[in-house]
């Protein structure tokens, strides 16, 4: 127990005499601080506030435990508290954002970038501590540090070129430097995330939390992967899988733990995006009160299809494979190289009854769910898109629930609607997955022409921009599939077909902004060229004429 005056204090912003107030008291490693922000403070400067007391980096990810060990919310609602019942304040190291950066660019560039945001965010906090609020000067040396890690992010290939190159697009954050780190996951990794997962597996999850796992708008960039296991975990409980179908807690959590393995470290088909498929997924189950509607077992099939779909992802796409000639692409016949293998790492890991989550069914049960779980990994070939969704809407008047051939086209549709639903998500969720496919898509783009390949025309870096690569596919790919989805369940329209519609909106803008960027630019460009081009002697046309006789003679064969 700590005396009142052992606390330090940050506030938030320098604080008048008659404002209300809220104090925190909370820990840091064991260290007693409190917070101290108006009542009224907006929400990320609260996190901001919390963030530099435990002098965490800017990816870093915090966590607020109160005193029986459940994760709260840092935000303006937190409950004062006292000396006597700290919250406990918790920096979880990043994953996939500021440690990569660390070394492999304190070589590049001849310093550390992480060294300089520790320092610049202890100067924060004692300024904070000191003067009560921060300096305009501070926020302004923080923008420019950020600045120059989202440049140094958003290129493949390290250049003081690429470096220092505008970028007019957002100020969203940049995918992940997984190109600086190996494919698979290290054991050290791996064994890290499963402690961690297994010391919060048996934690009571919010009843707050998980309402908002059932909706749409749920944020995933706010939990790390141990957390995200857990929040599986939730799923397959809540659904009443765990019961029904007799799985061991213990054979679930190492289920899960051998799926994160085998997601890899890439920008865009890693485990977060298994995490958002199979979280749609569940959210549709619940939206559309499909449990009255189908049978629990198809339901725990579509539910595994989506945390398996994309196992060992490598990053690149089927027609990269086939052109290639890679591993998969021969073993599977150039037919859907990637789903195929996907299905065939899922049969893999559920081999192995340690991690069977199936294996207290039936033979006919499992033989039903291994049916289904390859028909819904395979629907994920893009290149099945208009076959699929043509099925769907010759049955759609008809629908029949009943009916196992309906069904088995739902349950395509659905996981296909999970797969390429992050723009039915906020914004602000959104936008940072495009950045992460956009980085994938370059990827492999800059891979084909170092190969000699086809080049993936929406995948060039040279032609496509964020905006293009979304008016598009929203417009001619997703929005038709939501729209039949929700012809079937109407209560989807306001859920994931509102959302797409500002989504295709906001990238049309976007785009129209940058058309007209571009133009003036061009315009710009244009008369400074032929400012440029003015011949200099242009107004002494007789001196011109000398210059050019003597250049003459001065190419005459010389007289022998």
């Amino acid at each position: 127990m700590w005396s009142h005056n052992k606390f330090r204090t940050v506030r938030a912003v320098a604080l008048k005499t008659d404002m209300a107030t809220k104090i925190i008291y909370f820990t840091v490693n064991g260290r007693p601080e409190q917070a101290e922000f108006p009542v009224d403070c907006p929400a990320q400067d609260v996190k901001d506030l919390f963030r530099s007391a435990a002098e965490a980096g800017p990816h870093d990810i915090l966590k607020l435990y109160n005193p029986k060990g459940n994760i709260i919310n840092i935000s303006p609602r937190l409950e004062p508290n006292s000396p006597n019942s700290c919250y406990k304040l918790e920096v979880v190291a990043a994953d996939c954002n500021s440690e990569p950066l660390g070394v492999e660019l304190a070589v590049a560039l001849g310093f550390d970038l992480s060294s300089m945001e520790k320092r610049l965010q202890g100067l924060e906090k004692k300024i904070l501590i000191e003067a009560g609020e921060t300096p305009a000067v501070v926020y302004e040396m923080k923008r420019q540090v950020e600045s120059f890690r989202e440049k140094l992010e958003s290129v493949e290939h390290l250049s003081w070129l690429g470096l220092f190159k505008e970028l007019s697009e957002g100020t969203q954050k940049p995918s992940p430097f997984y190109h600086k780190r190996t494919l698979r996951k290290t054991r050290e990794e791996c064994e890290h995330v499963r402690e961690k997962f297994l010391q919060m597996s048996s934690l009571e999850v919010s009843e707050e939390v998980r309402q908002y796992l059932k909706t749409p708008t749920f944020d995933n960039w706010q939990w790390e992967d141990a957390e995200i296991m857990v929040l599986l975990q939730v799923m397959y409980t809540d659904l009443d899988f765990i019961a029904t179908f007799n799985i061991e807690p213990e054979v679930l959590h190492q289920f899960l733990y051998e799926v994160y393995k085998r997601y890899n470290n890439i920008p865009f088909h890693n485990f977060k995006h298994c995490f958002c498929v199979t979280q749609m997924m569940y959210g549709l189950i619940w939206l559309t009160d499909l449990k009255s509607k189908i049978d629990s077992i198809d339901l725990l099939t579509m539910l595994t299809s989506a945390v398996c779909h994309d196992l060992d992802h490598t990053g690149y796409n089927n027609a990269y494979q086939i052109n290639a000639r890679t591993e998969l692409a021969l073993r599977y016949n150039d037919i859907s190289p990637l789903e195929n293998h996907h299905c065939a790492v899922a049969f893999e890991i559920l081999e192995k009854n340690e991690n069977n989550i199936f294996r207290n069914l039936t033979t006919e049960q499992y033989k039903r769910i291994r049916e289904g779980i390859i028909k819904c990994i395979l629907a994920t070939d893009m290149t099945r898109h208009n076959e699929i969704l043509n099925k769907f809407k010759s049955i759609l008047l008809v629908f029949d629930f009943s009916n196992k051939d309906h069904r088995d086209v739902l349950m395509m549709i659905m996981i296909k609607v999970s797969d390429i639903s992050n723009e039915a998500r906020p914004m602000d969720v959104a936008e940072p997955w495009l950045d992460c496919l956009l980085q994938e898509f370059y990827n492999q783009s800059d891979k084909e022409k170092l190969e000699g390949l086809p080049v993936t025309p929406f995948m060039d870096r040279d032609k496509v921009t964020k905006p293009s690569s979304q008016t598009g596919f929203i417009g001619f790919v997703l929005l038709p599939l939501f729209i039949e989805l929700a012809n079937l369940f109407p209560c989807l329209e306001q859920h994931i077909i509102d959302p797409v519609r500002k989504a295709l909106d906001y990238y049309t803008e976007m785009e129209k902004a940058l058309e007209r960027e571009k133009l003036i630019r061009a315009q710009s460009d244009k008369a400074a060229a032929a400012k440029n081009t003015t011949p200099p002697n242009l107004q002494n046309p007789q001196k011109t004429a000398n210059s050019l006789s003597e250049a003459g003679n001065a190419l005459k064969p010389p007289t022998l």
